[in-house]
């Protein structure tokens, strides 16, 4: 087996996350996965990988050589699309990443149009809600909501979203008005990773540059957006939301914004790839199908 191939079978055991995975996304028998990685920890000298019964875990040399081997495959992907004359069609596996809930509700109608638009493309989705390196994870597309300190990658900005504390009209008609930050260490608060798990900033007052810090002992805590935003809408208490992730809810006028003037900072939302993937067609085609649905579904989801 060339080395070409078995780099391709090293990645597929990657993105699968197990040597089984990859022997049923390549077609190869599970001696011929094991073998293509033995042969390439022969010929780099180092394990690439930790292997049990049920999982991998790449080795500290393992991440550097399956960064490596994503962009010579990459770099030869573009190679045959320039030999065949077929560099304009978009055409392969399309790799998109996003945070759980934006992936659902915003993400997933914009790809399932694009895959019956481009039925030569394929698309795997990666919702994660932990910070994902683009090029060292095999990545075309992420969607980003947050500052963007990362100068390699290609932004195309999609909307803004608010940091809203919101509850139920019928919470709020049974239990002390919320006028300040401050008010809210008088509340039931369910809150989630993501926003603080103990305490929630707020913006300096007028007057101050120190910025108001509120802490708060937790009535629940969750680690799924919908189930937060559910426990609110039922009345069991306070929570804080990215505003799109409420937007549906605000608008029934089953859940209402408090503190509106006490808000931070806007967070822009980004359609990012690494440096020179918008070259890729299939990557091309995404991004200009996309952009403008994004924008459009994020500026239903402003709360104005």
């Amino acid at each position: 087996m060339d080395r070409i191939e078995a780099m391709k079978i090293f990645i597929a055991a990657l993105d699968e996350g197990s040597l089984a995975g990859a022997s049923r996304r390549t077609g190869r028998s599970a001696a011929a996965v094991s073998r293509a990685v033995a042969s390439l920890e022969a010929h780099v000298g180092v394990p690439l990988l930790h292997r049990t019964t049920r999982s991998i875990k790449l080795s500290e040399a393992g991440e550097r050589y399956a960064a490596a081997c994503r962009k010579v495959l990459a770099d030869l992907e573009e190679a045959d699309r320039h030999a065949a004359g077929e560099r304009s069609v978009p055409r392969g596996m399309l790799t998109i990443t996003s945070t759980v809930f934006a992936g659902v509700e915003v993400l997933q109608p914009i790809v399932d149009a694009f895959i019956d638009e481009f039925p030569t493309v394929n698309v795997r989705m990666h919702l994660l809600e932990r910070p994902v390196n683009l090029i060292e994870e095999g990545m075309d597309l992420a969607l980003r909501i947050t500052h963007l300190a990362d100068s390699t990658l290609v932004a195309h900005h999609v909307g803004e979203a608010r940091r809203v504390v919101v509850a139920s009209p019928r919470y709020l008609a049974l239990h002390p008005h919320i006028e300040e930050p401050a008010d809210l260490g008088k509340h039931q608060i369910v809150t989630t990773a993501h926003m603080g798990l103990d305490s929630w900033t707020f913006p300096p007052p007028e007057g101050s540059t120190v910025p108001r810090a509120v802490s708060f002992a937790p009535r629940l805590v969750v680690n799924n957006v919908r189930a937060a935003i559910a426990s609110c809408v039922a009345g069991h208490g306070v929570t804080r939301m990215l505003s799109y992730h409420v937007a549906a809810e605000v608008e029934a006028d089953a859940l209402r914004v408090v503190l509106a003037h006490a808000e931070p900072a806007t967070i822009p939302i980004s359609l990012v790839s690494p440096q020179g993937r918008l070259s890729v067609p299939k990557v091309r085609a995404f991004v200009d199908f996309a952009l403008p649905r994004l924008r459009a579904a994020f500026a239903r989801r402003s709360l104005g």
